[in-house]
């Protein structure tokens, strides 16, 4: 049956350009669960935040998947944490919208700001909502200490949520253990469903035509890090990770970092750029290390693929797709042994985990791969196995799809857990 489903995603835009601040996984969650869902003939709504007067309110993106950009706060960026104070606004727009168009089946709700809109909408209407949480307060606190700019009201929201939502998406098991764990979750409501890869934008690419692409050497060692340059995505144990490679292991390599607020590396524009080209300064192998900006889209596949081994060690991760579109392009990830790393990677079979904060194990990693092409080889047949058996969008979107079903037909309670799909648990995915 086909439903009219409401995605809410107040400060990530499927629209929004990727690599900055408040841009990254989410913005990629929401474009891939709208588009796929459109393609199985649900008709889907997003709802953001207009963050430029420019913007119309709807845009009509693709078939069956509108961008609805609603007037909450000022016309222009807000930093997400800062965003909470317009979500009362957020909401009546919400309403106001829907009552034009007609109601919706269910609402997908993504963060914890756009659950409490979606918790709201619920009490007044009476329609039923899911929620991702992508990342959990309690979490980002343990790790970020003083350094997380949210307000304890961001805890009291998501224990609400954990309350209300009708169910509870889980990334990956460290996130349903924490949302069982940290906010006392009833596990039968929680369904895990991870995020994924769009086999039609990303695919393994001829290395040397990969690297001709991006006008990079031929012949030199080639580690990638692409993601959002902020402290706790830990870019900085990259670095320092990619220096003993060189000076420990005496290994020659290049490091290529993607990612920033614009489409050159600018330190004024990213300061978490100036940062890292200092402790890269600091580390004796500035030279060796290249900034190139933000990318598009539809350039990722050429760096993902002209990449030797790809790197991503974060503080803490609810999911991480990076790693996801890496393997998607044939590259074998080294990954931080944390929450959905942890899930995808298979440590020892598709790459390798180390620990976070270890800069030394990362460069011990990285020279046993770089000085053993064979092995490399190998990590790159099962890392493609792997995405395309487990982690596609098609597959999630499917998943969820179920999710929607389940909450809308009222069959929760004769469902056994875990049968909406079969899961990549360890002992059934080692490929």
């Amino acid at each position: 049956m086909y439903r009219r489903i409401a995605l809410v995603s107040e400060h990530a835009s499927p629209l929004g350009c990727l690599g900055g601040v408040d841009s990254g996984g989410q913005n990629v969650y929401v474009a891939q669960v709208a588009k796929h869902l459109a393609a199985f003939g649900h008709q889907v709504d997003v709802f953001t935040r207009r963050d430029n007067a420019a913007l119309p309110e709807v845009v009509e993106w693709l078939p069956r998947v509108r961008v609805v950009h609603l007037a909450a706060g000022p016309a222009r960026f807000v930093a997400k944490e800062n965003m909470l104070a317009y979500m009362d606004e957020f909401t009546e727009q919400l309403l106001r919208f829907s009552d034009a168009e007609g109601d919706y089946d269910l609402l997908h709700a993504n963060f914890f700001m756009s659950g409490l809109v979606a918790a709201e909408v619920k009490r007044r209407r009476g329609i039923p909502f899911v929620i991702t949480f992508h990342a959990l307060g309690r979490v980002r606190r343990m790790h970020q200490g003083g350094a997380d700019g949210f307000s304890e009201e961001r805890m009291v929201i998501e224990d609400r949520l954990v309350a209300e939502a009708d169910r509870l998406i889980a990334e990956c098991p460290q996130d349903e253990e924490d949302q069982v764990v940290l906010y006392g979750a009833d596990r039968e409501r929680i369904r895990l469903v991870p995020c994924g890869f769009d086999k039609s934008e990303l695919w393994p690419v001829d290395k040397r035509r990969a690297r001709k692409q991006l006008g990079l050497s031929l012949h030199e060692r080639l580690v990638l890090q692409v993601g959002r340059m902020v402290p706790r995505k830990g870019v900085d144990n990259a670095v320092q990770g990619f220096a003993r490679l060189v000076r420990q292991h005496h290994m020659a390599a290049r490091l290529l970092i993607v990612g920033g607020e614009s489409d050159d590396a600018d330190p004024l524009r990213t300061p978490e750029i100036g940062r890292l080209q200092a402790i890269a300064r600091e580390e004796g192998v500035a030279d060796l290390v290249t900034f190139v900006g933000r990318k598009s889209r539809q350039q990722l596949k050429y760096y993902y693929s002209a990449a030797d081994v790809f790197v991503t060690t974060p503080w803490y991760e609810p999911f991480g797709i990076t790693p996801l579109e890496a393997m998607a392009c044939g590259t074998p990830v080294i990954g931080a042994n944390v929450g959905g790393i942890k899930y995808s990677v298979l440590d020892g079979e598709t790459g390798y985990l180390v620990p976070p904060h270890d800069p030394e194990a990362l460069g011990e990693r990285l020279a046993h791969v770089l000085a053993h092409p064979g092995l490399l080889a190998r990590f790159s047949r099962r890392s493609l196995e792997r995405v395309n058996h487990w982690f596609t969008w098609r597959r999630v979107s499917a998943q969820l799809a179920q999710v929607y079903d389940e909450v809308l037909e009222g069959v929760a309670a004769e469902m056994p857990l875990r049968t909406l799909t079969e899961q990549p648990h360890e002992e059934t995915v080692r490929l």
